[in-house]
């Protein structure tokens, strides 16, 4: 099934809010930083997180990073994009906690067709992820491979 737009669908300027929400557990922190192999105590150790700068635990930034582009697939990419190209500029303003509540939102930043295939195009998405105060938790630029129609 595609879901997702096609270079032709996607303007600059254009902004989705993706429906998407999660409210990060323990869990989820755990299993992300240990399949990740991060072994930053501020991720995992309870005691090491409260006497830091932050108090607690913080969530793992590249959990972070992963929900806000993953919530953009189906909007986006779903089945119309060949790959990612690269992420830029990537920035995590804010520390995610357990029980934050996650939303992302995509904003399409720059466009052009391919200069060695025409029936393709470049497109740079901005992500960026929000906790439930309406903070931004994260910001990257994504650019990806996209197929026309």
């Amino acid at each position: 099934m595609i879901s997702g737009k096609y270079f032709e669908e996607l303007s600059i300027g254009d902004v989705y809010e993706h429906p998407i929400t999660r409210t990060v557990t323990e869990t989820d922190n755990l299993l992300f930083t240990t399949l990740t192999h991060n072994t930053q105590p501020l991720h995992l150790d309870a005691e090491f997180g409260k006497a830091s700068i932050h108090g607690s635990i913080i969530v793992n930034s590249m959990f972070t990073l992963s929900f806000v582009v993953g919530v953009s697939v189906s909007d986006l990419t779903l089945g119309t994009t060949l790959g990612n190209l690269g992420y830029e500029n990537i920035t995590f303003p804010a520390p995610v906690r357990i029980g934050d509540t996650l939303r992302g939102v995509t904003e399409v930043v720059e466009k052009r067709g391919s200069n060695s295939n025409p029936s393709r195009g470049i497109v740079w998405f901005e992500h960026r992820g929000y906790n439930q105060k309406g903070e931004c938790v994260c910001k990257a630029k994504r650019v990806a491979l996209m197929l026309k129609s």
